[in-house]
């Protein structure tokens, strides 16, 4: 898939769970540049004293992985800000599921029947 057809892929399924958040009272801000080096991740959500930060992949495939750098980006969110740091993940008619950074493996990846047992959707987060 060409570059543009990837972005406008990922910054479609950004602007899906942005939605799905505002939906639900959040405040979302989607990171300009994201996906190419930044220091943000693809989305930040807040409402009153929650808020989360979320790293967005569309993927279908039975494993989802990062790049080291955006792993470790989402966990120096997590230290340096005390806000959770999840991968949003849409899988093709199934939705989203959403696994924190610490639920990833040491190759900062995870299996998706593993992210369907943690079975973790929008409404359990908000």
């Amino acid at each position: 898939m060409p570059l543009k057809n990837s972005y406008s892929k990922g910054a479609r399924f950004e602007r899906e769970l942005a939605d799905l958040l505002t939906q639900r009272g959040y405040m979302v801000v989607r990171a300009a540049g994201s996906g190419v080096y930044t220091t943000a991740p693809d989305l930040l959500a807040f409402r009153k004293m929650e808020a989360y930060v979320f790293e967005c992949k569309a993927w279908n495939s039975g494993r989802l992985s990062l790049r080291k750098e955006q792993y470790e980006l989402l966990k120096k969110w997590e230290e340096c800000t005390s806000v959770s740091a999840y991968v949003a993940w849409r899988v093709p008619r199934a939705g989203w599921l959403f696994i924190r950074v610490s639920e990833l493996s040491e190759n900062a990846s995870i299996s998706l029947e593993k992210a369907r047992l943690i079975n973790r959707t929008v409404d359990d987060l908000v």
